[in-house]
């Protein structure tokens, strides 16, 4: 992996953490959590999403919704943790 392919995973990972964040009110974690959730809920609908059929498309705002998409999925499933 390159550079720059680090450089966009994070900032892929830190809007789609943020953006989680704010649809899920209050499951925010801080830029860095923010950093993490994105990324791992990237890989949690790269993982979901196609066994349910669902493709989203491709280049960076597909990245970015597909990314959201799997954060909010994962900030649901923390939150049911926490209760």
């Amino acid at each position: 992996m390159g550079i720059e392919s680090l450089v966009v995973l994070l900032i892929v990972g830190a809007i789609a953490g943020w953006l989680a964040g704010v649809i899920m009110k209050g499951y925010g974690f801080g830029l860095v959590g923010n950093i993490v959730v994105g990324i791992v809920g990237a890989l949690l609908a790269g993982f979901l999403l196609p066994m349910l059929g669902i493709s989203i498309g491709g280049g960076i705002v597909g990245s970015i919704i597909h990314a959201t998409i799997g954060a909010v999925i994962l900030l649901f499933i923390i939150g049911l943790v926490k209760r």
